[in-house]
């Protein structure tokens, strides 16, 4: 931290004092008011003090008021700490809090979680018709729609597993129930 003396002789010609982030010189964030006035601080404390003994207690209270924000800086400011915490094992922690969080009720079918859970679904099928198209499968239009149309996660990750077996494309339906 400095303060560092450059000298020639017994003269000093130049002493610089850089400004350095740390827990000595971040104050920890504990109230969520305070979060609300100055994101950018709350985020430096999060990140800062991610390895001391309040980290927990810090990390809630800055999630807690990052969401009294506009959601694109919400959402700016919980990236930003996320990507601060590094490999730190707050981040895990931060991850949940994330989650918990943003949607409010998870599991409870909120359009937030319902429109994530829809992207997930999409990127699966997406998943299944590229390798039944890399493998040279025909896929019918059938085949196609059903695929597409499923938001059942566990059925898509059950198809894309056996995709890269099938002998045909409609083979996917066939082995278990009638729903397969």
């Amino acid at each position: 931290m400095g303060p560092f003396a450059c000298s020639v002789g017994p003269w000093t010609t130049q002493v610089t004092c850089p400004f350095v982030l740390g827990p000595q010189t971040v104050p920890e964030v504990t109230e969520e008011a305070e979060v609300a006035r100055r994101p950018a601080l709350a985020a430096l404390s999060a990140i800062v003090h991610s390895q001391g003994r309040r980290t927990a207690a810090i990390l809630e209270t800055v999630a807690r008021g990052l969401v009294a924000l506009e959601p694109d800086l919400t959402r700016y400011w919980f990236e930003v700490v996320e990507v601060g915490l590094e490999s730190t094992p707050a981040r895990e922690n931060w991850r949940k809090l994330m989650q918990d969080v943003v949607t409010h009720f998870p599991g409870h079918g909120t359009l937030f979680e319902e429109k994530y859970l829809e992207g997930k679904a999409e990127g699966e099928a997406k998943g299944i018709l590229r390798v039944l198209e890399v493998r040279g499968l025909a896929i019918s239009d059938d085949v196609r729609a059903r695929i597409t149309t499923c938001t059942d996660l566990d059925r898509l990750h059950d198809w894309l597993d056996r995709s890269g077996t099938v002998e045909r494309a409609e083979d996917l339906f066939v082995e278990g129930s009638p729903d397969s």
